[in-house]
């Protein structure tokens, strides 16, 4: 087992719990920022069901379905049952 050869000083103990709560301190204002965000409706970077189905879609978007019919893509477009199947 690898064991250090001299001791680790307070200044240098200091330094690194300070990086580590900056690193927590800075994802506890992240994820705050987010929440507050999405509970007053103008989050731009994470979708939810209602932001979804209402509303005009935002990006680089198209009315028309861009499919090979092979490719499972994100949004579903209902297509129309061939007339042989029936369930």
């Amino acid at each position: 087992m690898a064991v250090p050869k001299k001791r680790t000083s307070k200044s240098r103990k200091r330094i690194r719990r300070n990086i580590w709560k900056g690193k927590a301190y800075r994802a506890a204002v992240k994820a705050f920022s987010l929440a507050e965000s999405i509970s007053t409706g103008r989050s731009k970077s994470f979708a939810t069901a209602e932001s979804i189905s209402t509303g005009r879609p935002k990006g680089f978007t198209t009315n028309k379905s861009i499919s090979t019919g092979r490719s499972k893509g994100f949004y579903y477009t209902a297509k129309e049952e061939p007339s042989g199947s029936s369930k």
